[in-house]
C-alpha cells in the first residue's frame, strides 16, 4: 500500500498560497491543497516574539513525493525559512486514498493519433 502524507506550510498572503497550491497540483505533487486563513501565528524570529496573519496550506500527497514537495515549496516560497512539516496519514477512506494516489501519479498517457 502506498504511504500517504499531509504536508503543511504557511504564507503571508493569499496570493502566495494560491500560487504554491496551484503549482503543487499542476506538477502532480499534490492531489489537493486546502487553504485556510487567515490564521494567526505567534513565533520567535531573530530573537523577538512575532505575531502575524498567515494562510495555512494542507497538502495531500504520497510520502515518496516529499523531497520534491519540499524542493518546490522552497523554490516558490518567499520566506527565508518556510514551515514545511509532513505528517503521515495513518488511515483514510479507501476511495479517497485511491484518488489521491491516482492524482499524484504519472499523468495518463494520451491516446495515440490515428
Amino acid at each position: 500500500m502506498t504511504a500517504f502524507i499531509q504536508v503543511m506550510t504557511t504564507t503571508a498572503n493569499r496570493h502566495d498560497a494560491d500560487r504554491i497550491a496551484g503549482e503543487l497540483v499542476e506538477r502532480r505533487l499534490a492531489a489537493c491543497v486546502q487553504l485556510l486563513g487567515p490564521v494567526t501565528s505567534t513565533y520567535r524570529w531573530k530573537g523577538a516574539i512575532e505575531t502575524s496573519d498567515e494562510w495555512l496550506l494542507l497538502i495531500k500527497s504520497r510520502e515518496e513525493l516529499y523531497p520534491a514537495i519540499d524542493a518546490a515549496i522552497r523554490e516558490l516560497h518567499p520566506y527565508d525559512v518556510p514551515e514545511i512539516l509532513a505528517v503521515p496519514v495513518t488511515a483514510g477512506h479507501a476511495d479517497y486514498l485511491r484518488w489521491l494516489g491516482e492524482e499524484t501519479g504519472s499523468p495518463p498517457a494520451s491516446p495515440a493519433s490515428p
